[in-house]
């Protein structure tokens, strides 16, 4: 039986219908500031009528020699870092930022080297990269370069020519072990936020932490450490650990090693929220009390800071802001001005249930 398919209608049946030329219907899609209401009312009417959908978007994009697209580019597959709630976050500050600029955005999850893998980055379709904390050596940046496309970067790698917009992390972490020292605590712990996934985490010692490929890391634990040595504390002493706190049972796990190899803790300093969580997780499975017995300081302060059992102590980044901001220069960037000068917002200590005075009679393990 012969099937004869409707033809689809054209911009040219529009224009036709309306009695105004192409260039005017494609403006009531592409520039509708360039036609009265009455006038656009008037086309997208006719187009509805006749069934018209709009523009072909895979022949306006080759038309521009632009996808009209700007790529995400993470760290992590999808699953494992949409449990970030930093990220969950920032991202949909960013989406709203850049929804003026009417772009889709493509996620690329991330592989082993910490970002995406060199042939997504070549095959995305995309008029902009955002780099969001991805490893100093990940090969997915010089693809990007490669291709010669714009650059944002959130959090890290620092790279030249890229619009870079993160936070104090190294202040944010001074405020935190300055908070546990004045609280009397010397013997502390630091979990690392190890965002390598795949990678085995465990204990580090100094050096090999210090030489992290993650610039977020290293300046945490430099703020870190810069404290503790101050307080007359012996840093090659402080133990060290690096676990994902995105994959919620290794990160309790993680914990649990580390308090278990240092019975006589009594303060960790965690690089993330999400691996403070975990600690108290660990912590009560060994029946010890937050923060009696253990005194625990976050970072981000996401809501899973003020959800825990006691709530956690932690530096606040204003994720938010983070987030718009790398939208604004999103935009920026892709209306052709230069990137600026890198933004560095604030950090806060926020100070809630989880830290106390080192406690003499605290539980020993």
């Amino acid at each position: 039986m012969n099937v004869t398919r409707r033809r689809r209608p054209t911009l040219d049946d529009v224009a036709a219908a309306v009695g105004v030329s192409r260039a005017t219907v494609s403006n009531a899609y592409n520039r509708p500031d360039q036609l009265s209401a009455e006038l656009r009312a008037r086309v997208l009417e006719a187009a509805k009528r006749l069934g018209y959908a709009g523009p072909n978007p895979v022949a306006r994009s080759l038309a521009r020699s632009q996808s009209g697209a700007i790529a995400f580019m993470l760290d992590a597959n999808l699953s494992i870092a949409f449990s970030d709630p930093a990220l969950s976050i920032t991202l949909d500050a960013f989406a709203t930022a850049i929804a003026p600029g009417e772009h889709a955005l493509v996620l690329l999850p991330g592989g082993v080297d910490g970002g995406p893998k060199v042939e997504q980055v070549m095959r995305a379709q995309a008029d902009l990269m955002v780099s969001y904390s991805l490893s100093d050596k990940a090969s997915c940046l010089q693809a990007v370069r490669d291709r010669g496309l714009p650059l944002v970067v959130i959090d890290e790698p620092y790279l030249p020519g890229a619009a870079v917009v993160g936070i104090d992390d190294r202040g944010g972490a001074e405020a935190a072990a300055r908070h546990l020292v004045e609280l009397g605590h010397r013997r502390i712990g630091v979990l690392a936020q190890d965002c390598m996934y795949g990678f085995p985490g465990g204990r580090r010692s100094r050096v090999e932490a210090e030489g992290s490929p993650f610039r977020i890391n290293r300046e945490r634990l430099a703020g870190y450490l810069d404290v503790l040595a101050a307080a007359g504390i012996d840093v090659d002493s402080v133990p060290i650990w690096e676990f994902t706190g995105m994959d919620r049972e290794k990160a309790v796990a993680g914990a649990h090693t580390a308090l278990t190899e240092e019975p006589g803790l009594t303060a960790l300093l965690c690089m993330s929220d999400e691996l403070a969580s975990a600690a108290t997780t660990a912590a009560r499975h060994l029946g010890l009390r937050i923060p009696e017995d253990l005194s625990l300081v976050g970072f981000d302060d996401t809501p899973t800071a003020r959800l825990l059992e006691p709530p956690l102590t932690t530096v606040r980044q204003d994720l938010l802001a983070k987030g718009r901001i790398a939208g604004e220069l999103a935009l920026r960037l892709l209306s052709g001005r230069k990137a600026p000068k890198p933004t560095k917002l604030p950090t806060e200590l926020v100070v809630r249930s989880s830290t106390a005075p080192v406690n003499a009679g605290a539980k020993r393990r």
